[in-house]
């Protein structure tokens, strides 16, 4: 699946948990997401469910490639102009809710036979009319209340449509979006106690040399380099005594926890 598709659900993703404000003790429909997206602005305090598509579309870099609107009927209308409308859902697809799909509306990051599952705005958890926040759902696939789906041109699409060709997409009876990728680690985990004592030479200790001389611990009359040396160990215990460790604490051999505070890079 397109890059574009993993970041429009991871973004929905970490909004879960989002609330809108507040007033006289009743939800009010404030939110961040009218005023981030150009020409939704006005729609501040007004029902927020397209709107927040719009928003997570604008932020994945999808923005031309879904309505930018906050009215569920001209999402539904857009789509269907573009000849992009399916009774049947696709991971990233918008779907709609109610008559004509004017009701509600939400991105769709999962499906199964019977189940869709969404990234919802101005939705609660207790099934009641009134939206409060960001939900991840599982609603039925054949409810009345499920509309239809509105496509976005991306390639690497995946749909339950048997005619899922026409609209750039493979057939899948089932789908669901990867988890985004894990960042690389940006510093090196500590590689243990054992690993130096063991005398090595290896690219993490000429990393480790480095960040001892840029933190002001350095006993080194040359180098760092990559074989484990008594300037090494000398320079290491200057690091552990800066971080307050007295005594055997600070007897060169490096430990996790002064590892960690000097952030030694990932090699």
């Amino acid at each position: 699946m397109t890059k574009i598709l993993t970041a429009l659900g991871a973004i929905a993703k970490a909004e879960i948990g989002y609330r809108e404000g507040k007033s006289n003790g009743r939800w009010n429909n404030a939110q961040k997401f009218s005023k981030e997206v150009p020409g939704l602005e006005w729609s501040d305090y007004q029902a927020w469910c397209a709107t927040f598509v719009s928003w997570v579309a604008l932020k994945a870099g999808a923005a031309d490639l879904f309505p930018r609107t906050a009215s569920c009927w001209a999402g539904v209308q857009w789509f269907k102009r573009a000849g992009r409308f399916s009774e049947y859902p696709a991971i990233g697809a918008q779907v709609f809710f109610g008559s004509g799909g004017g009701s509600h509306t939400g991105l769709v990051y999962a499906y199964d036979a019977d189940y869709i599952y969404t990234y919802e705005g101005n939705t609660n958890g207790n099934g009641s009319a009134e939206g409060d926040g960001v939900y991840a759902k599982k609603r039925a696939r054949r409810d009345a209340y499920t509309y239809g789906y509105g496509y976005p041109d991306l390639p690497g699409g995946v749909s339950a449509d048997p005619k899922a060709a026409k609209f750039g997409y493979k057939v899948a009876a089932t789908a669901k979006l990867p988890a985004p990728a894990k960042p690389k680690p940006k510093y090196e985990p500590f590689p243990g106690s054992a690993f130096f004592k063991g005398k090595p030479k290896s690219s993490i200790v000429t990393a480790l040399g480095k960040r001892l001389v840029a933190v002001g611990c350095s006993a080194y009359k040359s180098g760092p380099g990559p074989q484990w040396s008594d300037a090494d160990k000398a320079s290491y215990a200057k690091w552990q005594r800066k971080c307050g460790y007295t005594g055997a604490d600070a007897d060169g051999w490096p430990g996790k926890s002064s590892w960690d505070k000097l952030k030694v890079p990932k090699v």
